[in-house]
């Protein structure tokens, strides 16, 4: 498939067509606007409404290229014709034993993609239930379509700040074109797993420790959105992706326990510091209002008397006025 579409290509396309119309539309008004791109002048809404229209453009691309899976059986040649009518004259003349070789059954979670001489069969997959197939041209294969999980073995990344972290994750994702997942690739599941792990690699490269510790769903957001739209040619749907662990070096790990028990520390002796000015303050104001009324002394002692006896202790104290002490001080 060519990427390359004429200016005039959307008035020579019927009208039937609206995936190759939007996709052309959407060619056409790229190469508008690619010199205000090209000399820097593009604002944050030209942005986003250009990576929209790239991810429409992905969208027809592969809408086009599974209609050309699904019909690629249209012409199997005359000899592919013969040996499929010969198939179908063995099957019946081995009926009803031969019954047995031809129906199949798929669970509901399941799609069968049929091959009949080496290509995929008109309609793309089928299933879930019964299906037919000829015994001697025909060969399936089972896409499991339920949502996958793996874990992401732990990466040792050198972060933007030059601090060296191991870091792992779980992916989940599901099958979300059975004919793209066979057609289109080798192993989809190893796949997938091999590129989440480079793009863990690639999206932590670009982040600072600070962030990486605080800023953890941003990063498995950012990483669902890679993997999401690498995988789409493959016919991958990449649902969710998490961050497990974030391990740091030891070394790394008693420094920023001591720098955390050093402001922890520095936290407390300012917050003693207040407490003691807090309360030498409400001294003040006490002795003020004391000294306006010399009995609220003798009260005070009376109330020190009561706690000190509450507690049950063999020594009590009695205070004696400090008037009587000076009268005999003066003598």
């Amino acid at each position: 498939m060519t990427r390359t579409v004429p200016s005039n290509t959307a008035e020579r396309l019927p009208v039937a067509d609206p995936v190759k119309l939007v996709c052309t539309t959407s060619t056409v008004y790229n190469t508008k606007i690619s010199p205000t791109m090209e000399d820097g002048r593009e604002s944050a809404a030209m942005k986003e409404r250009e990576r929209k229209e790239r991810q429409i453009d992905q969208w027809c691309y592969t809408v086009d290229d599974g209609r050309g899976l699904e019909n690629a059986d249209s012409d199997i040649g005359l000899c592919g014709w013969i040996l499929v009518v010969f198939s179908i004259f063995l099957t019946l003349l081995t009926l009803p034993l031969s019954i047995w070789m031809c129906i199949k059954i798929v669970k509901e979670y399941e799609r069968a993609i049929i091959f009949r001489l080496g290509r995929i069969l008109r309609g793309g997959a089928k299933g879930p239930g019964l299906f037919l197939i000829l015994p001697c041209t025909d060969s399936f294969i089972n896409v499991d379509m339920r949502t996958i999980t793996f874990d992401i073995p732990p990466q040792e990344v050198l972060t933007k700040d030059s601090v060296t972290v191991s870091v792992d994750g779980v992916v989940y994702y599901r099958v979300q074109n059975a004919t793209l997942a066979v057609a289109n690739i080798t192993n989809a599941d190893a796949a997938t797993r091999l590129l989440a792990q480079t793009t863990l690699r690639n999206v932590l490269g670009t982040k600072n420790l600070s962030e990486i510790l605080s800023d953890r769903e941003e990063i498995a957001h950012s990483m669902q959105s890679t993997l999401d739209d690498a995988t789409d040619d493959w016919g991958i749907k990449v649902e969710r992706v998490e961050i497990k662990d974030v391990k740091l070096p030891q070394q790394l790990q008693r420094a920023m326990a001591a720098e955390a028990e050093a402001a922890r520390e520095a936290r407390a002796k300012v917050i003693a510091a207040e407490g003691e000015m807090n309360a030498s303050r409400a001294l003040k104001e006490a002795s003020l209002v004391i000294a306006e009324s010399p009995s609220g002394l003798q009260l005070r002692y009376l109330q020190t008397l009561n706690t000190i006896a509450a507690e049950k202790n063999s020594t009590i104290i009695f205070p004696l006025p400090i008037d009587m002490i000076q009268s005999f001080m003066k003598h």
